[in-house]
């Protein structure tokens, strides 16, 4: 838990120039060498003003003005004595003051951003403006989120807020208080209270926690982190509104967030893709604010703060604005930031500007070996290898334990040297945070934690918590620890010749084909589901073999797989798993899901405000434009799918027709099509009619729910009675149909000698198309097998029609009459049916329990008679495994 103690010393040593405070630290050394166990020496010597503020007053509490009163009065350091005077007269202050040193320091100190604060609220205008609306004058509890992809900025967004506030110019009429909490430093913590949250902000400041809980309306919590935190939030039961009480550490956050405890108080949180899925559900009613990427203007202004040169920031914006891709990447905060130091370190050696940037992999793995080389450069690589081994170890342990702030000691423990310690800060992998360290970005954690994977050897001693690379593999991609899918993402990226040759001059061998060996080993067991596992996140596995690059790898991984279920949640998310499924050879069955309206093409004014619409995702239906459904039939051919399922996604007329001139391609070995819910009409029919000349393998074709109407079917009847349509199955529910089509319908019945199923029910069928049915069901051409007749709209009046064809049908097994109802007279003339030696039919769907009593005990005596299944919704699991359907959001199956 982070703590807010000696900000006022912090405060004082910030008047300091380096070179002072580096002598300041060094006569520290010397006068506390003299007290009883003192401080180690590389504590002090790596200490930032504020580690070592928190450090002297959690070694010396009480004491800490006397001894920098003691060192402080010689006469360089007068202005700091006269400073510590003042200050340890008057220690406390209020928390807003004491806020706004913090995050002062913050701003300067602990981010990358390296823009001035006036110019970072230009550059984020929008989200700004946004922030002040959010939060209104009126006294209402609102809970608002911050969304963006990892390193675009949201914490260094939040951090800003909170120096805007304390510095009064946000939110001045609305909260008193406003706490902010990074929850990684939570997950060592098992239990905690509210008030001990709230307590750890207050250690200097003079108000009392009942002063600021009194009014609950008057207070903002932001919190952030939500990616990295170990703990399950998601808990609707045994939840707490007692703030003052101890609890489980998720018990008190989920109850915040719940609005159970302090209902009256604002959230706002930073969440992350990791994080989104699970956190978002438990809002109540969340505001969003998403963000961007900086513009091309933005990028140089950084560039020229970050050189403190407008001539080489100047030179560095040029070679970037050269190489549009790395413009673009550079419009993330962080990736920027490791662009230009990496740049930087080439300015210093007097190199040619030139860095490897794609995918991120190689980025991340660029930038660690430039920073290395400024310090390393001329080592052995064995050795190399040995000091960049301790901080990797450091980093996947953290990742096992789940820990992103170590103590001092956990360093010392993975054998992090005193002054390697200082080098890694230098190099800007590790950073402080108060009397502790994180690495300088968490995700530059997880790229340590995979390289981890590289180095070791095998007469490196077994660490009892860091796990195997199949164990991890399988966390990730069979267990769902989406955590650590970075982790994943930067194996399959380092094991590729490319980031070898980068990084084998410098430590020495990588063994890349033995690493992509495990990998494939790995996946081939979850292809088969050995042991009760399988790849349960078919994206995960796109997005890491994205990352890999290598197009022989990527297709030996996807050929193990025969059939797969996808959830398509953005237009992004589309892209990269087209790319992987057109390398799949061996590719079955392909079940796609889409969860979110990512591809719609047309602003609509009911979409809200449009800005907001270009820069936020909003869940619901998709509208698949037909650029996108392009895609998605093109790889119906290269990855020889057999089973493809777009229901419910309005594909409209034209996409209906990129999918058709596929269907008709001689590549195109699809067998099962489903369409239901795509929002098309009886245009597309012409297509479908095409379509089903041309294609050899179609066998079923699911149009349900969509407004073909009589001339629809019309249409494809036409195509059933050609020779050369080899459908089986064929489902028309609820498709605007009456009895004008059944005449069309009747003769394809007489003729076609492959249709096996026709499902016609949720349409206006009434009596007189059931007659003309039935007479096609009496036809010895007839072969038809199952008959869904559900909802039609007809009287016992057709039972008579019916009975006889039940008699006549030689090869009718199965016929739905659900949800029908039938009087008894109409019903006892079916069993008569049903009992008859010349009936064949083995499946009756109706509900039993719909009819009276007298009937119902007819229907029990036909079914034990005749060995007989009636049952409600005869087929409905058949076609959801069919068409896909499930809970896409919580599923896991």
């Amino acid at each position: 838990m982070e703590e807010t103690h000696g900000y006022n010393l912090t405060l004082c040593l910030l008047k300091l120039s380096d070179e002072d405070f580096m002598e300041f630290k060094d006569s520290l050394r010397k006068v506390l060498g003299f007290k009883p166990k003192p401080i180690p020496r590389t504590k002090i010597a790596t200490a930032s003003r504020r580690g070592l503020a928190m450090l002297l007053n959690k070694h010396y509490p009480g004491q800490v003005w006397d001894i920098v009163l003691s060192l402080s009065q010689r006469a360089k350091w007068k202005k700091l004595f006269d400073r510590a005077e003042r200050l340890k007269r008057d220690e406390r202050r209020p928390y807003k003051e004491t806020m706004e040193i913090i995050f002062k320091y913050i701003w300067d100190f602990e981010n990358y951003i390296h823009v001035p604060s006036h110019e970072y609220n230009i550059i984020t205008e929008m989200q700004h403006r946004t922030l002040k609306d959010i939060f209104d004058l009126q006294l209402e509890s609102v809970t608002a989120v911050i969304l963006g992809n990892k390193g675009e900025g949201k914490t260094t967004f939040l951090r800003k807020a909170m120096l805007d506030w304390a510095a009064g110019d946000l939110w001045q009429n609305r909260f008193h208080y406003v706490f902010f909490f990074s929850l990684m430093s939570l997950n060592n913590i098992t239990e905690l209270s509210l008030a001990q949250l709230i307590l750890s902000k207050l250690s200097e400041s003079s108000e009392t926690l009942e002063d600021i809980v009194s009014d609950p309306r008057r207070i903002l919590f932001i919190l952030e982190g939500f990616d990295y935190l170990k703990f399950d939030l998601g808990l609707q039961t045994n939840l707490c509104n007692d703030w003052r009480k101890k609890a489980p550490t998720q018990i008190v956050l989920s109850s915040l967030l719940q609005k159970v405890m302090l209902q009256e108080s604002s959230l706002l949180l930073e969440l992350g893709n990791l994080s989104v899925p699970k956190i978002y559900p438990l809002l109540q009613k969340p505001r969003e604010i998403t963000i961007g990427g900086y513009t091309e203007a933005s990028v140089k202004y950084y560039c020229c703060s970050f050189m403190h040169s407008f001539k080489k920031g100047s030179e560095i914006f040029n070679y970037l604005q050269a190489i549009q891709l790395l413009l673009t990447l550079c419009k993330n905060p962080y990736k920027r930031w490791m662009v230009c130091r990496t740049l930087k370190c080439q300015f210093k050696r007097g190199e040619k500007l030139n860095i490897a940037f794609k995918p991120d992999s190689v980025l991340y793995t660029s930038f660690m070996v430039s920073s290395f080389r400024a310090k390393y450069a001329g080592y052995p690589s064995r050795q190399n290898r040995n000091k960049l081994m301790t901080l990797c170890t450091l980093a996947v342990e953290g990742m096992w334990k789940s820990v992103f702030v170590f103590k001092y000691e956990d360093l010392l423990r993975n054998g992090i040297s005193e002054s390697e310690q200082i080098l890694w800060m230098k190099m800007y992998f590790l950073n402080t945070r108060g009397d502790c360290f994180v690495f300088y970005h968490p995700a530059l954690q997880l790229y340590f934690a995979a390289l981890f994977y590289f180095l070791r050897q095998d007469k490196d001693k077994h660490h009892p918590i860091i796990g195997s690379l199949p164990q991890l593999l399988r966390e990730i991609y069979a267990h769902g620890q989406n955590q650590w899918l970075l982790t994943g993402k930067f194996v399959f990226g380092i094991a590729t010749e490319k980031i070898a040759a980068i990084l084998e001059p410098h430590f020495g061998f990588i063994p890349c084909e033995k690493m992509r060996q495990e990998i494939f080993k790995c996946f081939r067991s979850l292809s088969q589901g050995e042991c009760g596992e399988k790849l349960i996140s078919p994206q995960s596995l796109f997005d890491s073999l994205v990352e890999n690059q290598e197009e022989q790898f990527i297709t030996q991984v996807m050929d193990m797989f025969e059939e797969m279920t996808v959830d398509i949640s953005s237009a992004d998310v589309l892209s990269v798993a087209t790319t992987c499924l057109l390398k799949s050879q061996s590719l079955k069955k392909l079940h796609l899901h889409i969860q979110q309206r990512v591809f719609s093409e047309i602003y609509n004014p009911e979409d809200g405000d449009l800005e907001v619409f270009k820069h936020e995702k909003k869940l619901g239906k998709c509208d698949i434009s037909s650029e996108a459904c392009g895609v998605i039939a093109t790889s119906l051919t290269k990855c020889k799918v057999k089973h493809l399922s777009l229901v419910e996604n309005p594909l409209k007329n034209k996409g209906v027709m990129l999918v058709c001139e596929i269907l008709k391609h001689p590549s195109c070995v699809l067998e099962t099509l489903m369409l239901s819910y795509c929002c098309f009409t009886f245009i597309a029919c012409g297509h479908l009619y095409e379509a089903l000349l041309h294609n050899k393998y179609l066998s079923l074709l699911d149009l349900s729910s969509n407004f073909l109407e009589d001339t629809g079917v019309n249409i494809l009847c036409e195509a059933l009675k050609d020779p050369r349509c080899n459908l089986r199955e064929l489902w028309l529910s609820g498709c605007y149909l009456t009895s004008d089509c059944c005449k069309a319908i009747s003769a394809v019945l007489s003729c076609n000698q492959n249709l096996k199923t026709l499902k016609l029910g949720s349409n206006n069928i009434q009596d007189t198309g059931i007659k003309q049915l039935c007479e096609a069901l009496r036809n010895p051409g007839c072969k038809l097998q199952c008959l869904g007749l559900d909802m039609c709209e007809f009287t016992t009046d057709s039972c008579a029609d019916l009975a006889l064809a039940l008699t006549t049908c030689k090869t009718l097994t199965v016929l739905s009459l659900d949800w029908m109802t039938l009087g008894h007279n109409g019903l006892e003339l079916l069993c008569e049916a049903l009992n008859h030696r010349a009936c064949n039919l083995k499946v009756l769907g109706l509900d039993k329990s719909a009819f009276c009593e007298e009937s119902q005990i007819l229907l029990q005596d036909v079914e034990k008679k005749n060995n007989l299944i009636i049952l409600h919704y005869p087929w409905i699991k058949e076609e959801n495994k069919k068409r896909g359907v499930r809970l896409v959001w919580n599923s896991k199956n």
